[in-house]
């Protein structure tokens, strides 16, 4: 299958050309030529089928035609060695678990396959070292940075807010070594991702570096994440139906995931958007405009995104139509404050712990719900990568998984940085001759 550009202007191109640019070279975003609807009978025996079976025929329906049937098969039962169960919270609200990979993180799944993926282009095709730019407001940073450790072949640089991750967060990628370079900017989430972008667009770097993205610009990142949303309607039971999905909205990749297995067919009547103060997306949904503005910090950082590149995609997905858009999709917004307040609420009331990106999908989840429908959120996260904001919210210890602790007994290695791109550039150069 060939990809196009969300800005028109650049040529089609290959799924390997899309997933090693990253960005196309018009600097939009890369779009499938088209979806495929699965089949009737996938669907009927959905509910019989486990997470490997269901993410195999959906890999197929985007990348069959560009990599050999056993090999594509391989990188989705590699990808998902972990369960992503779904389990009811309260009457008519389930929650769909995303954080049982390695680095407890709905990003495993994205980031996992991407690594399979961009390794077995650069093998299969015997090209020169790819350097991968990744921002991160907090989770993405580890799934890449640990889904890519070792691979021969490619080298990581995992651009941070400094100060703006929780301590387990940073540790996940600043502790790594190897092929993983932890770069701390003194700036914001939007600034790291700026920085990216702007990589990307100098010529004498890119001729320099054989660049990519594992940001969910990257079609190999966002796309595998289609997989789970089926994986979540396969587990309701049968009498469940008109079912609504709560998404944690930030760089919106996870949202464009689902509305993608959407069009593919999913039993799903329409998504909600749950934003924190940085409701940027929410707006849209509102008024139809698009006003990108710096992010500010919340206790749910990894949706602390002021300007969400997937935004194009959704555009693009539903032909540039406020209408379309907003009848599939509503957006809620939440404080601080209501969310660490749910915390406590869900705790006390079904014992049931969240963190605090999961505490605003239930809370969007509640708002937007109507009555007989079958509301799914997701949980993006492990809680106990906010320790101490979930401890002071159920004022009571919890405990940190034993895959976590090993993380921070690591020492961090990162290199500071400030946002201006000529010290990224040169910081990139002086690495590159390592």
């Amino acid at each position: 299958m060939n990809y196009y550009s969300t800005n028109g202007s650049a040529p089609g191109a290959s799924l390997q050309e899309a997933v090693v640019r990253g960005l196309a070279p018009d600097k939009g975003l890369y779009m499938p030529e088209k979806i495929s609807r699965l089949p009737k009978e996938f669907f009927d025996e959905i509910g019989n089928s486990g997470l490997t079976d269901i993410a195999k025929t959906v890999a197929h329906a985007f990348f069959g035609g560009d990599i050999p049937k056993a090999t594509l098969d391989k990188m989705v039962a590699d990808t998902l060695n972990f369960e992503i169960p779904l389990v009811k919270v309260e009457e008519g609200i389930y929650v769909l678990e995303l954080f049982h990979g390695p680095t407890f993180a709905f990003k495993d799944v994205g980031a996992r396959f991407m690594a399979r993926m961009l390794s077995y282009f650069v093998q299969e095709q015997e090209q020169e070292e790819v350097n991968v730019l990744v921002a991160t407001s907090g989770d993405t940073g580890s799934a890449v940075a640990n889904g890519f450790l070792g691979v021969k072949g490619i080298r990581v640089f995992v651009l941070y807010p400094s100060g703006k991750v929780s301590d387990i967060q940073e540790a996940q990628f600043t502790t790594l070594g190897q092929n993983i370079v932890a770069l701390e900017v003194d700036g914001t989430f939007d600034d790291c991702q700026s920085l990216v972008k702007s990589a990307f667009m100098d010529e004498e770097l890119n001729s320099q570096m054989n660049l990519t993205s594992a940001n969910s610009i990257n079609v190999a990142r966002f796309i595998p994440q289609s997989f789970y949303y089926f994986h979540a309607c396969a587990q309701l039971p049968k009498q469940e139906l008109d079912t609504v999905i709560s998404v944690p909205s930030g760089n919106l990749g996870n949202l464009t995931a689902g509305l993608f297995a959407k069009r593919m067919g999913l039993p799903v009547k329409r998504f909600i958007a749950a934003n924190n103060r940085n409701d940027v997306f929410r707006e849209y949904l509102q008024s139809g405009k698009y006003s990108p503005r710096a992010s500010v910090q919340t206790v749910a950082n990894a949706m602390d995104v002021g300007a969400p590149s997937n935004f194009h995609r959704i555009l693009d997905l539903y032909g540039h139509s406020h209408e379309a858009i907003s009848k599939d999709i509503s957006g809620y917004r939440f404080s601080d404050e209501e969310i660490k307040s749910a915390i406590k609420r869900v705790y006390e009331s079904s014992g049931y712990l969240l963190d605090p990106h999961g505490a605003c999908a239930y809370l969007a989840l509640k708002e937007g719900k109507k009555a007989g429908e079958t509301g799914i959120f997701l949980a993006t996260a492990h809680p106990a990568k906010f320790k101490e904001t979930v401890e002071n919210c159920i004022e009571k210890e919890i405990e940190i998984p034993e895959g976590l602790k090993a993380f921070m007994k690591q020492k961090k290695q990162s290199l500071p940085l400030s946002r201006e791109f000529s010290q990224f550039k040169n910081c990139l150069n002086s690495l590159r001759k390592k």
